[in-house]
């Protein structure tokens, strides 16, 4: 993998509202040369410019407000912040993913958002949760039989914890969806609904496994709720993936 270690900024939400160019400093102190944003429509150009300042390029962009705004306007402002990944992190009712006629209306919206992602010179993405995952289509994960109904262009970025916690056996499910998989979200702790998260390497997650399983998708560290002080978190999460990188 040669692409650097990301970070999801939803990681650090509470104190990058406080302090955004601080918080970004902290992270490229930590080490880390990529960030994923979650509201990209925020101040694009200054956010651009922090990040080119710190060295920090942009992996890829989570974009909730594709559902609700204009998505014209939203892709204007996700090339400013610099990056063609657009991926739809949620917003989607979770019934959906329970039948067939719900994953062919999710997989029509994201279809038909790649289109108009096309046009930007960018590509759409969706990231799961546990709902995707639990329930089962003929046998398979909801996740695995809404790629068969995505056009190819869109990808996944498999949050590889809420895989876990909805039942997956993650690296053999990663390993089904090599071909759509750009992103994983890498993260660790219990593997239990409402627990916190721990720094990545010390939870239950079976990390070098799962990077095994997708060797060249982008690794972005998440962490939801953090059990410890969420910067020691992170440069703990760091330092373990840069020590499987050069094992």
């Amino acid at each position: 993998m040669t692409e650097p270690i990301s970070v999801q900024l939803y990681t650090v939400r509470e104190p990058l509202a406080a302090d955004r160019d601080g918080v970004l400093r902290r992270i490229a102190e930590i080490g880390y040369r990529a960030v994923e944003p979650y509201d990209p429509t925020t101040d694009p150009k200054g956010f651009r410019q922090v990040a080119d300042d710190l060295g920090l390029s942009v992996s890829s962009t989570h974009a909730y407000a594709l559902l609700s705004e204009e998505p014209a306007k939203v892709f204007d402002a996700i090339a400013t912040v610099g990056t063609d990944l657009v991926i739809v992190p949620g917003g989607i009712a979770e019934e959906e993913f329970t039948t067939r006629d719900g994953l062919s209306r999710t997989a029509d919206l994201l279809n038909g958002l790649a289109e108009q992602a096309a046009g930007h010179g960018m590509r759409i993405g969706y990231h799961n949760h546990w709902w995707e995952i639990e329930p089962r289509i003929d046998g398979r994960h909801a996740i695995e039989a809404l790629a068969d109904l995505l056009a190819p262009e869109v990808f996944l970025e498999i949050d590889t914890y809420w895989a876990a916690v909805g039942g997956a056996d993650v690296p053999a499910l990663l390993g089904r969806l090599a071909q759509r998989t750009r992103a994983l979200h890498v993260k660790d702790g219990p593997a239990v609904k409402g627990e916190p998260h721990v720094a990545v390497g010390q939870g239950v997650m079976p990390v070098p496994e799962i990077l095994a399983a997708a060797p060249d998708a982008w690794r972005i560290v998440e962490l939801d709720e953090c059990a410890t002080d969420i910067f020691t978190a992170l440069a703990d999460s760091h330092a373990y993936l840069t020590s499987l990188e050069s094992s």
